[in-house]
């Protein structure tokens, strides 16, 4: 028989769900309209009542534990689906739509180029698209599915699958002349390499990939330009301002219209870039939900 003494104090847990899939207590007490010590005092009461750890507090920021994220997926689940049942007897159930969340880069370059096919396949599903530069847990709107690279901030929402892409350096044939290339690695100190920074630092940079490339050679805060959005990266870098790292899937039609160059042979693969993620509860009963993940597997494994 179910024994609703194991039940911790429901009153902490949708504080704590939403600091989950936020990762954030801040941003949960905006949310729910609470103080951000609210929050923290109703996560730390469920902490005590189960005895564990649910995050980890340093520099005044917050990560889940994997406690955390496990305790944060099934309650974010279990809420989903009273939300959910809720709105079939309010009479506010969407039918037939589904919203993807996408990096704006991709959505732009890799998504919308595909997403005839979608619609031919499935002509009663309704997608809508939201992209962002921000991560997940930042997301202004609510999502079913979600794409994004992988080492960004993802909160408790589930894993759905993950993909592989190649990273590798790209720029304009305005920027260099073809003859000088191949360049070597050691050239790149002589050049102007654009970046991606932001905090945290959720995507590789130039020496994280020099290293995984096994080079020596390091450029670190180099003579080049930084920009805080990848999309204004890949275009500096279409513009002829300089040389950027390049996510195949992303710039693969810039590459076959001659809007980018590969200037070394060096590359680097990672089986799991890209993460696909799902809404709590999202796929578990509904058909437009199954058909988006079940068409995103197929495409991201081309």
């Amino acid at each position: 028989m179910n024994d609703r003494r194991r039940l911790p104090p429901l009153a902490t847990l949708t504080p704590f769900e939403a600091a989950a899939r936020l990762e954030s207590f801040t941003l949960a007490a905006a949310e729910l309209g609470l103080t951000q010590a609210a929050v923290s005092k109703q996560v730390r009461a469920l902490e005590r009542d189960l005895g564990t750890a649910l995050f980890e507090r340093r520099n005044r920021a917050v990560f889940l534990t994997e406690e955390g994220r496990r305790l944060g997926r099934i309650v974010g689940a279990a809420l989903s689906d009273i939300g959910e049942a809720a709105g079939k007897l309010r009479g506010g159930t969407r039918s037939g739509e589904v919203v993807l969340f996408c990096q704006l880069c991709e959505a732009f370059y890799w998504l919308m180029p595909r997403l005839s096919r979608f619609h031919r396949l499935h002509p009663d599903v309704e997608l809508r698209v939201a992209s962002s530069t921000r991560p997940i847990v930042d997301a202004e709107g609510p999502f079913d599915v979600a794409i994004q690279t992988s080492g960004r901030r993802h909160g408790s929402f589930p894993l759905a699958f993950t993909a592989s892409d190649e990273i590798f350096p790209v720029c304009s044939p305005h920027y260099i002349e073809r003859k000088a290339l191949p360049l070597a690695l050691a050239d790149l100190r002589k050049q102007a390499l654009l970046s991606h920074r932001v905090v945290p630092q959720d995507w590789i940079d130039w020496d994280g990939w020099l290293a995984e490339v096994g080079s020596a050679v390091r450029v670190g805060a180099h003579d080049g330009r930084a920009f805080d959005s990848y999309p204004l990266v890949l275009q500096a870098a279409v513009s002829g301002q300089g040389i950027a790292l390049g996510w195949r899937r992303t710039v693969e039609t810039l590459l076959k219209e001659g809007a980018l160059i590969r200037p070394c042979r060096e590359s680097v693969v990672r089986p799991a870039e890209i993460s696909v993620f799902t809404a709590h509860g999202a796929g578990r009963s509904r058909a437009e939900v199954a058909a988006l993940l079940a068409w995103l597997k197929e495409e991201l494994a081309g």
